[in-house]
């Protein structure tokens, strides 16, 4: 019997699992997308309130809950797909630890549990957003995953919800230019990952039993949507650190223009990771390849310092060095 069979087989009968299997099922390594959330309140300064920075993390939470949710939900769908495909043959539900239907029951539970954390303890406009990233994800995971390129842009849009609900969790609006990097960016990382995964599948066969649109994701094809997305990324970038204030914020954004070189960097390792066929998606190359985590942690202190500029110096009696105020 095959590994694909008795993959299979034992959805059909096992009705079991372990603590660990729950675990799986959940993917709380993939909840490092929703840092993304933090965006916003950062780049409004808010995060140095205690009452923003919980509001905050509350949403954070609720997004890895529903996120969490589509996951199990996904799973149910794709048992059969996932059982022909190298790593996510092991997922609990492909592998039968795990029912469809406990999967789905567990999804519902997950949901509500967000809802409830947006709508009792942050606002209604979180809510709301919530509600829209789920729908979202629930249409991409019946129907829209099977449509190439839309497939991506609709990932990316679920990015820039949570982009969006990350400001309005502390009632601050998201910019059009955070709301344009973020997009652009998720839109590269998306084509990425669909490299990850044909480069992993190794040819059209495998690709195709694994997920319909690999099939129209042609080398060529990717090669030009990753190098556009990415020029367009990076391009974004710099258009928002170089914007005259016509959009003030609380720092001084300009001198983000000073991490184009990590920015370039990032982008380019991803690139060449992301053909290795040895990682499954964006969240294990930025959880495990080295240089790809030493420039995220590089940039994001940089960015906070620049940002957080002025608290600081104030914080250690250096008032004579802090920069001129962005908003008066």
């Amino acid at each position: 019997m095959t590994t694909i069979e008795s993959s299979n087989e034992n959805a059909k009968s096992t009705s079991h699992f372990s603590f660990g299997d729950l675990v799986s099922l959940l993917r709380p390594h993939q909840w490092v997308k929703n840092i993304i959330i933090f965006a916003g309140p950062a780049a409004s300064l808010k995060l140095s309130s205690p009452q923003s920075l919980l509001d905050a993390i509350l949403a954070f939470v609720s997004f890895c809950l529903a996120a969490s949710s589509i996951y199990a939900i996904n799973d149910a769908i794709d048992r059969k797909a996932d059982a022909c495909h190298p790593t996510k043959r092991d997922r609990p539900i492909a592998r039968g630890a795990i029912s469809p239907a406990t999967g789905l029951a567990l999804s519902a539970v997950l949901i509500s549990g967000a809802l409830f954390i947006a709508t009792t303890f942050i606002n209604s406009t979180v809510t709301a957003i919530l509600g829209t990233y789920f729908i979202l994800m629930m249409a991409y995971s019946i129907t829209l995953k099977n449509q190439a390129i839309l497939d991506v842009i609709v990932l990316a849009t679920g990015f820039v919800l949570r982009a969006w609900a990350g400001a309005a969790s502390v009632d601050v609006v998201a910019s059009q230019w955070l709301i344009g990097c973020v997009f652009t960016l998720c839109l590269f990382f998306g084509f990425g990952k669909r490299q990850c995964e044909l480069s992993m599948l190794g040819n059209d066969k495998s690709a195709a039993k694994h997920r319909a649109t690999l099939i129209r994701y042609t080398p060529r094809l990717l090669s030009h949507l990753l190098t556009t997305s990415a020029a367009v990324a990076v391009m974004t970038f710099l258009l928002y650190t170089m914007e005259p204030g016509r959009n003030p914020t609380p720092f001084h954004k300009e001198h983000l223009f000073y991490t184009l070189p990590i920015v370039v960097y990032g982008i380019f390792r991803y690139t060449m990771c992301a053909e290795l066929g040895k990682f499954a998606g964006p969240t294990e190359i930025i959880l495990k390849d080295k240089m790809m985590i030493a420039s995220i942690i590089l940039w994001l202190t940089i960015a906070l310092f620049i940002a957080y500029h002025d608290p600081i110096i104030r914080a250690v009696g250096l008032e004579q060095f802090v920069w001129d105020p962005v908003i008066k």
